[in-house]
């Protein structure tokens, strides 16, 4: 399989999300006047290695643990299959998985150091923390699906918008939440068809602890919460009116709350996974997107 086997390790067609999730942090910041191409790309390139070193160590753990003998294997959850089929080494997987975490420290650095400052500094201390500790540890809490909303989601937004405008303000951080959301239901969502295999390695994920079908429930929740902010955002000034472009996406969402609910039919809960996929994309692109028309019509 060569160079494939890699891609497939990394999960490189899940890699979308950091490019939606650049996207969007990096329109806002150019919403409010501030924008700085080489920064961008190199927060880019920072946030990319941070999704592959998650996906790589997960796919570690979770061979590790023997979950990936267990799981149903679908196209959006259930691991890509590698390690189990011997493509590629345990310890390879563990040190690309180190390695890309690793790699985001020198850019730590110049940010923390010679651009940005230390207000840059804990947000990566926290997404490094969520990256690291999410299989071993923070998986087996309770409630999971927090950590990849937060270091990878919300955080995201906000090192993107930092790193170009050297700052927080309130307006980012009320618009960073909806990709914390949606980061945290993509998790939610996967790990419906894991529920017995995770709970045989030990794991307690959301589904677990409270079951499927009131998992599935705050997924729904969560879901629909994500437009009311959206729709509150606009209505009181913290986002531009061309915010609400993201709620297009409605219809997709939709499909994958129902799917959701009859979580335990695999012939429904896979195309909600798809829908689900295309939801947490596709929001996050529409609401960047409003950024820039707002800014462009300046309003």
């Amino acid at each position: 399989m060569g160079f494939k086997k890699w891609l497939l390790l990394i999960r490189a067609p899940f890699l979308t999300l950091p490019v939606a999730l650049a996207f969007l942090g990096t329109s806002i910041a150019w919403y409010y006047g501030f924008f700085h191409l080489g920064h961008a790309l190199l927060a880019f390139l920072g946030l990319l290695l941070a999704h592959i070193s998650a996906n790589v160590l997960n796919e570690y753990h979770d061979y590790q643990s023997g979950v990936d003998f267990d799981t149903k294997k679908t196209p959006f959850s259930g691991g890509s299959g590698i390690l189990p089929a011997g493509l590629i080494k345990p310890k390879q997987a563990l040190w690309l998985g180190l390695g890309s975490l690793l790699a985001i420290v020198p850019i730590g650095i110049y940010f923390v150091i010679i651009t940005s400052g230390l207000g840059l500094l804990w947000l990566l201390l926290i997404g490094a923390a969520c990256i690291a500790l999410y299989t071993p540890f923070i998986l087996k809490m309770g409630w999971a699906e927090w950590a990849p909303g937060l270091g990878l989601g919300t955080l995201a937004i906000l090192g993107l918008y930092y790193v170009q405008t050297g700052g927080y303000t309130q307006e980012a951080i009320f618009a960073s939440i909806p990709s914390g959301i949606l980061v945290h239901n993509l998790l939610l969502l996967n790990e419906l068809p894991d529920i017995e295999a995770d709970r045989k390695a030990g794991r307690r994920s959301l589904p677990i602890t409270i079951g499927g079908a009131k998992a599935a429930a705050v997924y729904s929740f969560l879901t629909v919460l994500v437009y009311l902010w959206i729709i509150v955002g606009v209505a009181t000034d913290f986002m531009p009116a061309f915010s609400l472009l993201a709620l297009l996406t409605i219809p997709m969402a939709i499909k994958a709350i129902r799917g959701s609910l009859s979580y335990k039919q695999m012939d429904r809960l896979v195309p909600a996974l798809a829908s689900n996929v295309m939801v947490v994309i596709f929001t996050q692109l529409l609401l960047g997107l409003g950024y820039v028309l707002a800014r462009v019509s300046g309003t």
